[in-house]
C-alpha cells in the first residue's frame, strides 16, 4: 500500500465526510457497538493470539495489561460509544457572528480539521476511541496502532469501517496501517495529512516530531505530581497516592513523584512509606529522604548505599533523575520546604501533564492552581481522572501537554478548527478605503 495515493483519497473525501450530518455519523457509532457486541468472541480470540505472543515475546507485565482486551474493556468501550453519542455536534458551532456593515456579515464556523494521523501504543481499545472521536467529528483517520495487538486491531477495524460503510459515510474516511516502516511514509504525507497526534514512549513521539513537516499534536512523557502540603488530611492523601500511583501503572497520568512539605514529614512520611510497601510500591527517594525514614523507624528502614541500584534506577535520587518516567510500580519521593519550592520541582522537571496537590488551605491550593504550568492542575484527587471518558468526552485522541489549540484529554472539541465566512452584498474594499463606506462592527445574537 502506497501511504501517500491512499492519503491524497482521504483528503479529497474529507469535504463530504464534514458534510455528513450528526445522525449520520451517529448511526455510524451505534452500528460499531452492535458489531463489537455481535463479534466480541472473535474479538476475544484475536486477542488471546496477541496476548500469547506477547508471553512468548517476554513483553513487561505492566504492557500485557494494557494489550488485554476482554469484557471488561469491551464494556468500556461500549460505554465510551454511547455517551459520545449523546455529545452535541462539535461541527457548525457558530464561534464569532459579526456584522462589519449593513450588508456584510463574518462568522467563525467549527470544522473538522481533516485528515489525522494517530499513532498509538499497544492498546486495542485505543483503536475504538480514536476511530469513533475522528468519525463523530468529521474527520479521516489514518490509524497506526502497535504491533503487540495487530491481531485484535485488525478485526476492532474491520468492524468500524464496516460500520462507517453501513451508516453510508464514504468508506475512504479510515484507512488502517500496520508495518512500522509505513510510519515513516507517513510522515511524509504533510501535503496530505493535516495533523498527527503520537500516542508512545518520550523517545518516540520525539521521533516522529523531528521527522515530519506535519503539525504534531500529543506529549512525550508523563511525569505527573502529587505534593502534600503541611495541611493535608494525611489518611485521604494516602489513599490517593496509592491510587494515583497503582490504580493503572503503566498509564501516563499515574503519578511518578511525591513531593511531602518538610513540615508534616515527622507524622506522615513513614506511613506513606509502609503504604507504598503493602502495595508493592518500589521507593525512590533523595539521601534527605532516607535519612529520615531510618530516624523515624529507629533504622529498621536503611539509608541505601548511593551506588546501590535496582532496575537501572537509583536508589538514592539525585536532582536530575526526577525526571524520570517509570510506567512502573516504582516512585520517587522528595521534601520540599513549602508549596513555592513544589511548583519550583514541578515546572522544572514535570511534563506538563496533570499534577495534584493534597491540602485543606484554600490559599495555598489556589498558588498551586495558578503556578503549575501543566494541562491538568487538581487539588485533593487523584491524577487518574485525566481521562477523556472521566471528563465525559466520550473517549478520547490522545493528550495534549502543548498550549496551541488544544491541552490536556483531547476530546470532540480539539479535533475541529474553524473557518470564517464572509457573506456580502457586492462590496469591494475600495469603498472602505476611500470612505464612502465606513465598518460598524455589530455583534449579532
Amino acid at each position: 500500500m502506497e501511504i501517500s495515493k491512499e492519503a491524497l483519497k482521504m483528503k479529497m473525501v474529507a469535504p463530504k465526510l464534514a458534510a455528513s450530518s450528526i445522525d449520520t455519523r451517529n448511526k455510524a457509532l451505534e452500528y460499531i457497538i452492535e458489531g463489537l457486541l455481535r463479534n466480541k468472541d472473535r474479538i476475544f480470540e484475536e486477542n488471546r493470539k496477541d496476548m500469547e505472543n506477547a508471553v512468548k515475546d517476554n513483553v513487561a507485565a505492566s504492557i500485557q495489561k494494557r494489550l488485554k482486551y476482554d469484557e471488561h474493556k469491551l464494556s468500556d468501550s461500549v460505554e465510551g460509544l454511547k455517551q459520545l453519542i449523546t455529545l452535541s455536534d462539535p461541527v457548525g458551532k457558530v464561534l464569532l457572528n459579526r456584522e462589519l456593515d449593513k450588508d456584510l456579515v463574518l462568522t467563525r464556523v467549527t470544522v473538522p480539521i481533516g485528515v489525522i494521523g494517530v499513532i498509538f501504543e499497544a492498546r486495542p481499545d485505543a483503536m475504538v476511541q480514536v476511530a469513533s472521536l475522528c468519525i463523530k467529528s468529521g474527520n479521516c483517520a489514518i490509524l497506526k496502532g502497535g504491533k503487540e495487538t495487530v491481531n485484535t486491531n485488525k478485526i476492532l477495524f474491520d468492524i468500524i469501517k464496516e460500520s462507517v460503510i453501513k451508516a453510508n459515510l464514504p468508506g475512504e474516511c479510515l484507512m488502517q496501517v500496520t508495518l512500522h516502516n509505513e510510519i515513516d511514509e507517513l510522515l511524509a504525507c504533510d501535503r496530505e495529512v493535516d495533523l498527527l497526534i503520537p500516542r508512545g514512549s518520550n523517545k518516540f513521539v520525539r521521533y516522529i516530531m523531528e521527522n515530519t513537516k506535519i503539525p504534531v499534536m500529543g506529549h512525550s512523557s508523563g511525569i505527573c505530581h502529587i505534593y502534600v502540603d503541611e495541611k493535608a488530611d494525611f489518611e485521604n492523601s494516602i489513599n490517593i497516592i496509592i491510587d494515583a500511583k497503582t490504580q493503572y501503572v503503566a498509564a501516563c497520568n499515574a503519578v511518578e513523584t511525591v513531593l511531602i512539605n518538610k513540615k508534616v514529614a515527622d507524622s506522615f512520611l513513614l506511613a506513606l512509606y509502609k503504604a507504598l510497601q503493602n502495595n508493592n510500591v518500589e521507593v525512590r527517594a533523595t539521601k534527605e529522604v532516607f535519612e529520615k525514614l531510618a530516624a523515624l523507624s529507629n533504622g529498621e528502614i536503611p539509608v541505601p548505599s548511593e551506588t546501590d541500584k535496582v532496575k537501572d534506577y537509583e536508589k538514592i535520587m539525585q536532582e536530575e533523575d526526577f525526571a524520570t518516567e517509570y510506567n512502573d510500580m516504582i516512585i520517587s519521593l522528595k521534601l520540599v520546604d513549602d508549596v513555592e519550592k513544589a511548583v519550583e520541582h514541578i515546572n522544572t522537571y514535570g511534563s506538563h501533564h496533570t499534577d495534584a496537590i493534597m491540602t485543606g488551605d484554600d490559599k495555598v491550593a489556589e498558588y498551586f492552581e495558578q503556578m503549575v504550568d501543566s494541562a491538568g492542575v487538581y487539588r485533593n484527587c487523584s491524577t487518574r481522572f485525566a481521562d477523556g471518558f472521566r471528563y465525559g468526552f466520550g473517549a478520547e485522541v490522545g493528550i495534549s501537554t502543548g498550549k496551541l489549540h488544544a491541552r490536556g484529554p483531547v476530546g470532540l472539541e480539539g479535533l475541529v478548527t474553524y473557518k470564517y465566512k464572509l457573506i456580502g452584498n457586492n462590496n469591494i474594499v475600495g469603498d472602505y478605503a476611500t470612505g464612502k463606506k465606513s465598518f460598524h462592527f455589530k455583534e449579532l445574537l
